[in-house]
């Protein structure tokens, strides 16, 4: 329900509220999730790193877990690993497999969790994914940027990053 940017001319709550307020100036959001999903987001006050982090040239996996309506097929897979016509673009290459839920993430009824990694990261791009192969998506978690993860953060929780993976990123 937050909107990933650091001020909003809507007036919409943005995820800067959710920020420590001790923080150096200037630190703003990379990348994006959209207000309807939820996960990993990196903070940042370096712009060269914010560029490594969101341009596809580097290559930087984000890992999602996507609560999909129905049981995608092992042709639906193919087709995300192979990449979607979106119609104005084809996606990149992505991996796209039945996972279980993500930890820290409860399961829900009736539906499957597809684990999917892409290193573009477009507009919706999950979202418009799963919904080309037939598999709307429910519920959104990222839960990697590169071999950055939420591993045992709990929902809500900010912390900083240590200094390898600070050099990993």
């Amino acid at each position: 329900g937050f909107v990933t940017t650091a001020a909003d001319p809507q007036g919409r709550r943005t995820v800067m509220e959710l920020l420590p307020k001790d923080l150096p100036p200037h630190v703003f959001p990379v990348g994006r999730l959209d207000r309807d999903t939820e996960g990993l987001l990196l903070f940042t006050d370096d712009g060269e790193l914010a560029h490594r982090l969101a341009h596809p040239r580097y290559r930087i996996d984000k890992e999602y877990f996507a609560h999909v309506e129905g049981m995608p097929s092992d042709s639906a897979l193919k087709r995300m690993r192979k990449g979607i016509d979106l119609g104005d673009r084809i996606t990149a290459p992505a991996e796209a497999d039945i996972a279980p839920h993500p930890h820290g993430v409860e399961a829900r009824d009736g539906r499957t969790w597809v684990r999917i990694v892409i290193h573009e990261g477009r507009k919706r791009q999950v979202r418009l994914m799963c919904a080309a192969v037939g598999h709307p998506v429910r519920s959104l978690v990222r839960t990697r940027v590169g071999e950055v993860t939420l591993a045992k953060t709990a929902r809500g929780d900010v912390r900083h990053l240590s200094e390898r993976e600070v050099a990993s990123l």
